[in-house]
């Protein structure tokens, strides 16, 4: 057996919820408002805003020694894991343009891009080292650089 709330009550409960969402939009607001502002000159905010850069990272095809057959599938799977890695963080850079502070894009985006690079190459060099010599070296090609 439920029992109804009286009529006040509802329209009590009914304005709180209103205005805890009228706090929380005005909070998404603000939050919004300032998530272009930056703590340097206005040329430099004026430059964050007009273009985000591009990332760029070493080529590890190119680098990589002679690819044994049976680890071929592997390797060119996770070859073009390194590419679409390197496209979801140029996706994020464009998409982040005057958010967080000056080590936004160091943190945020080139960190966890270099950390899911070093685990593709070694999955790289491992499959390559099944049958042939493991390759070593290749996770110095791990960091990318951002470029205005």
């Amino acid at each position: 057996m439920s029992r109804a709330l009286p009529k006040y009550n509802k329209r009590r409960v009914a304005f709180i919820g209103g205005a805890a969402a009228v706090a929380l939009s005005g909070t998404v607001i603000a939050g919004f408002a300032l998530a272009g502002e930056t703590s340097g000159s206005k040329a430099d905010s004026a430059r964050t805003l007009a273009g985000p850069g591009t990332i760029t990272c070493p080529d590890v095809r190119s680098q990589l020694p002679a690819v044994p057959a049976s680890a071929r599938a592997e390797v060119d799977r996770n070859l073009t894991l390194l590419d679409t890695q390197l496209r979801e963080a140029n996706t994020r850079l464009a998409d982040s343009v005057g958010q967080g502070g000056p080590d936004f894009v160091r943190n945020a985006i080139l960190g966890p891009l270099k950390d899911k690079r070093v685990a593709t190459v070694n999955r790289i060099a491992t499959a390559i080292g099944r049958t042939a010599a493991k390759p070593q070296g290749l996770d110095t090609l791990a960091a990318c650089t951002l470029t205005k």
